[in-house]
C-alpha cells in the first residue's frame, strides 16, 4: 500500500464541504465540537441505513417531535414507533433504535467505538458514523459513498470493500489533523452529490489528484457489482370486511415483517381467478401494482371483499375495528390497500371465489 497521506490528499475536502454543505436537520452547525445531540446523530444514521437523504429528512424530523430523547423512546409502545416509522421500510431498524435507546437511557452514551458497537443495529460502520459525528472520535465510517469516492481517488482495482482495514488505517490520520465530524461528513456529501456513479468531476475539489479522473477511469471504478436477478410472484391482496371489522394478520415477532400489520396475501397460484358477475356487490378491485423489494418483486392485486357476518378467523389472523385501522403499522404494500378503500373501486372482471379467499383465512371445520 502506497497511498499518498490522506490528511494531504484530502485537504482540499475541508473547506469545500464547509462552503457547499447541505443544511440538515442533524447535521450540528459546530463541526469542530461534539455534537449538541448524541441522539438525533444515532436517529439520523439508523434512518440512513439503505434510505436516501431526502426520504429520510421529514420521517426525522416528524420522530424528533415525537421521540425527543432515548427516554421518550423506550417510553413507547411497539405499535407507535412502527407507526412512527410506517413507510420507511427495513422496520427492525425502528426495533433496533429503541433497544439502543433503552441501553442509554438505563446506562448513559458509550465511551468508546466498541461499545458504540455493541447497541442494537449499530454494527461497525454505524458506531464509526455515530463515533466521528457525535463524539468526533477519530473513527473512519466507510458507508458505499465513501467507498467509491476513495476507490476512484487512489485507484482501487475491484471490489473496494477488500480494502476496508487498510482504508480505516489511511484515513485515521486525516480525521485527526481536519476534523472527524467534518471530514466524515464531507466523504459522505461528495459521494451523495458530486462523486456519485455518474460523477460530476468539474465540481469535484479532488479532481486534480483524482487518478481515476485523471486517467479517465471513473466509469469502471469501482466496478458494478452484479446483482441476483429478483424472484417474481403474483398475489391477491385482500381487505375482507365485516360488522364494521376488517381482518388483518397481527403483527409477527421476528423478521423482516415483524412489528406490522398484513392485510391477507394469498398466491394467485392455488387461487385462480374466474369470471365475476357484472352486478356483484361484494367485491372491488383496483388496479393492480408491482412491488419491488430488494431480491423479490410482488404483482399484486388488491380487492375489497364485504361480507354480511365475521367468521372464526385462522391462527393469527385477527378481526379488528374499522375506526382502529388508521393507527395500526403497515408496511408499504399494505398501506396502499388501505387507502385504496378511501376511493372509488370497481367490480373486477375475474378474481377469486370469495369462498376460497374465506376458507383459507378461517379456522378449519372439524
Amino acid at each position: 500500500m502506497s497511498w499518498p497521506a490522506s490528511s494531504d490528499l484530502l485537504a482540499p475536502l475541508a473547506p469545500w464541504f464547509d462552503s457547499v454543505r447541505r443544511d440538515l436537520p442533524w447535521r450540528a452547525g459546530d463541526l469542530d465540537v461534539p455534537h449538541p445531540d448524541p441522539y438525533a446523530v444515532l436517529v439520523s444514521e439508523l434512518m440512513l441505513q439503505q434510505t436516501q437523504v431526502a426520504t429520510v429528512i421529514p420521517y426525522f424530523t416528524r420522530w424528533m417531535e415525537r421521540f425527543p430523547s432515548p427516554e421518550t423512546l423506550v417510553e413507547a409502545d411497539e405499535d407507535s414507533v412502527h407507526k412512527a416509522w410506517e413507510g420507511l421500510g427495513y422496520y427492525r431498524r425502528a426495533r433496533f433504535l429503541k433497544a439502543a435507546a433503552g441501553r442509554i437511557a438505563a446506562e448513559g452514551w458509550p465511551s468508546d467505538l466498541e461499545g458504540l458497537a455493541d447497541l442494537p443495529g449499530l454494527g461497525p460502520y454505524t458506531a464509526a458514523a455515530v463515533g466521528s459525528i457525535a463524539f468526533q472520535w477519530p473513527a473512519p465510517a466507510l458507508d458505499g459513498n465513501a467507498f467509491r469516492v476513495l476507490a476512484r481517488l487512489l485507484v482501487i482495482e475491484g471490489d473496494p470493500k477488500v480494502q476496508a482495514a487498510n482504508l480505516r488505517t489511511w484515513l485515521a490520520p486525516a480525521l485527526e489533523i481536519l476534523g472527524p465530524a467534518r471530514m466524515t461528513q464531507a466523504l459522505m456529501e461528495l459521494g451523495a452529490t458530486t462523486c456519485s456513479p455518474t460523477p460530476d468531476c468539474g465540481a469535484c475539489p479532488l479532481a486534480d489528484r483524482c487518478l481515476a479522473c485523471l486517467s479517465n477511469r471513473t466509469a469502471e471504478i469501482p466496478p458494478v457489482a452484479k446483482r441476483a436477478k429478483p424472484k417474481v410472484s403474483s398475489l391477491w391482496l385482500v381487505a375482507m370486511e365485516a360488522e364494521g371489522h376488517v381482518l388483518l394478520h397481527a403483527p409477527a415477532a421476528k423478521g423482516l415483517l415483524a412489528g406490522l400489520w398484513r392485510w391477507p396475501a394469498l398466491s394467485a397460484d392455488p387461487i385462480p381467478a374466474q369470471p365475476v358477475a357484472p352486478n356483484a356487490q361484494s367485491l372491488t378491485a383496483w388496479p393492480g401494482w408491482t412491488q419491488v423489494y430488494t431480491h423479490r418483486r410482488e404483482v399484486v392485486s388488491p380487492l375489497h371483499l364485504r361480507l354480511e357476518a365475521r367468521f372464526e378467523a385462522a391462527v393469527g389472523l385477527h378481526w379488528v375495528p374499522w375506526t382502529e385501522l388508521p393507527a395500526l403499522p403497515l408496511g408499504r404494500r399494505d398501506q396502499r390497500l388501505r387507502d385504496l378503500l378511501a376511493v372509488p373501486g370497481q367490480t373486477p372482471i375475474e378474481a377469486p371465489d370469495p369462498t376460497a379467499l374465506i376458507r383459507v383465512c378461517a379456522v378449519p371445520l372439524a
